[in-house]
């Protein structure tokens, strides 16, 4: 396998969703994943960390956590298994991710 078949293009054809990236209307075929979706979107960061680094999807299979963004309302969603879906509010974040859950903006 090389690197270059690990990355497909979005296909041109099949059902859409439309899903809310801080606030801006986000096109995405469905199906796709979420951090596909961001990455096929901007490519830019989907996280601060405490330090202020850029995190976005590393993997893509779900074991680094560098793509958690708020879905929802619900913070520290896993982007990478996140199947998108039609109306899918979707918040970049920042700061450490808290115990339990929670967001955890310290």
């Amino acid at each position: 396998m090389n690197i270059a078949s690990r990355f497909q293009t979005q296909p041109e054809e099949g059902p859409l969703v439309q899903i809310t990236v801080d606030g801006t209307p986000v096109t995405a075929a469905a199906n796709m994943t979420l951090a596909a979706a961001l990455l096929a979107h901007s490519g830019e960061a989907s996280r601060q960390t405490m330090s202020g680094a850029g995190r976005t999807a590393f993997c893509m299979m779900g074991v680094c956590f560098d793509c958690l963004v708020d879905v929802d309302g619900t913070p520290n969603t896993q982007a990478c298994m996140t199947i998108v879906r039609d109306g899918m509010v979707v918040k970049r974040q920042s700061g450490l991710r808290g115990l339990g859950g929670g967001r955890g903006d310290v």
